[in-house]
């Protein structure tokens, strides 16, 4: 009788985590993220002008401006036990791969949490744009939006859930969508001036959010990994991980900012 034989692979299949390259296109506060609270000040109201002034002395005025905070929060994983049995009879390195996991699942909570930090901000300062699906006329809203506040044309980005980006494929015609699919690249496209990102979930109740990189940020911390070797009472190594992050937008008025929501 033959005799059957059994191998394991080398590597693992890892988890699946959403694309987060969207936050870099925002302000970088990360020099701060070791405070608890991050301080960004506002200019009040610009001056008035006077044409042909003939009024002296001139009225003198004040200006008010505007204390925007936000807090730096901690994330931290569950530590996770690696026995001595599996360092050293398993076929693939699990050591390296809960430490990959730890820094994927932080960094997809973490953007997260940034994301919807964005939008929470933003729909709480403006009223947020409301479609019944998010064709290129909405796209197209969004534009005037940004026009209208005078937010330059040059970093101007957003980030739709994979429903609202299939339904801005399906608005296009060919023509459009072959330019769309000619600057693909880091993002998912280019069209009427937007960087277009996609992710599978935007933020609960939204389907997209518009913003200029100006207008927001980010401050992300590195992930501290904490490691406890040869340990007695578990028999094996224990792992954790922790970083520290937050973000909001940058204007007290949240211009340069759209949140998008699909009615039913």
């Amino acid at each position: 009788m033959a005799l059957q034989t059994e191998i394991c692979a080398a590597d693992i299949v890892e988890q699946l985590f959403a694309d987060n390259s969207f936050a870099a296109r925002s302000v970088d506060h990360s020099s701060w993220v070791d405070h608890l609270t991050v301080h960004v000040p506002n200019a009040g109201a610009a001056p008035g002008v006077t044409k042909g002034c003939s009024e002296y002395p001139a009225t003198v005025k004040s200006r008010s401006d505007v204390d925007l905070t936000y807090l730096i929060s901690e994330y931290t994983t569950d530590p996770i036990r690696i026995s001595n049995a599996e360092q050293v009879e398993l076929s693939y390195d699990k050591r390296q791969s809960v430490l990959s996991a730890m820094k994927s699942a932080l960094a997809d909570t973490v953007h997260a949490d940034l994301l919807a930090a964005w939008v929470s901000a933003s729909a709480a300062r403006q009223s947020p744009l409301s479609a019944a699906k998010f064709d290129k006329s909405a796209l197209i809203s969004v534009m005037k939006q940004f026009n209208t506040q005078n937010i330059p044309l040059d970093g101007r980005c957003i980030v739709l859930s994979a429903e609202a980006y299939g339904q801005l494929i399906e608005s296009l015609t060919d023509v459009e969508n072959q330019a769309l699919a000619a600057t693909v690249d880091a993002v998912a496209g280019r069209l009427m001036g937007f960087d277009i990102y996609q992710r599978s979930e935007v933020s609960d109740g939204y389907a997209g959010f518009a913003w200029h990189t100006s207008s927001v940020c980010r401050a992300l911390g590195s992930v501290d990994v904490f490691d406890q070797n040869n340990d007695p009472l578990y028999y094996g190594d224990v792992l954790s991980a922790l970083v520290r992050a937050g973000g909001t937008v940058m204007r007290s008025d949240a211009a340069g900012t759209l949140a998008v929501s699909l009615t039913a």
